[in-house]
C-alpha cells in the first residue's frame, strides 16, 4: 500500500511488529514542513468526520511540530497564545456574531 505522507515517529516500529514493512525517508525540515501542512488538512477532516478527542489530539501534535520548525518553542507558542487570550478572549463562552451596525 502507498501512503507517501507524514508520520508519528513510532509508525515504522509498529508497522514492522504487525508483520510488515515499510520504506521510509527522513526529511529536511522545509520539505517536511509541507508535508506537516498536509498532515494538518488530513487530521482536521478526521476530527471533523468524527469528532473525537483522539483526532484533536493529532491536531495539537501537528502543530505543535509545525510550530518548532517555524522556530517558536512550545513555551513562546504558549505565551504567543496567551498574549492573544489576552488581548482578544478565548472561546469559553460560547458567543456566536450575528452581525454588526455601526452607531
Amino acid at each position: 500500500m502507498v501512503y507517501k505522507k507524514a508520520i508519528r515517529d513510532k509508525i515504522p516500529e509498529i508497522i514492522r511488529d504487525s508483520g510488515y514493512s515499510c520504506n521510509i525517508k527522513k526529511l529536511e525540515d522545509a520539505e517536511f514542513l509541507k508535508e506537516l501542512d498536509k498532515k494538518l488538512d488530513e487530521e482536521i477532516a478526521e476530527y471533523k468526520e468524527n469528532g473525537t478527542v483522539e483526532e484533536l489530539v493529532d491536531v495539537i501534535e501537528i502543530i505543535q511540530r509545525i510550530s518548532e520548525l517555524r522556530g517558536v518553542s512550545a513555551k513562546h507558542f504558549q505565551g504567543i497564545r496567551d498574549d492573544k487570550v489576552k488581548k482578544r478572549g478565548a472561546f469559553k463562552e460560547n458567543l456566536f456574531l450575528i452581525d454588526t451596525s455601526k452607531d
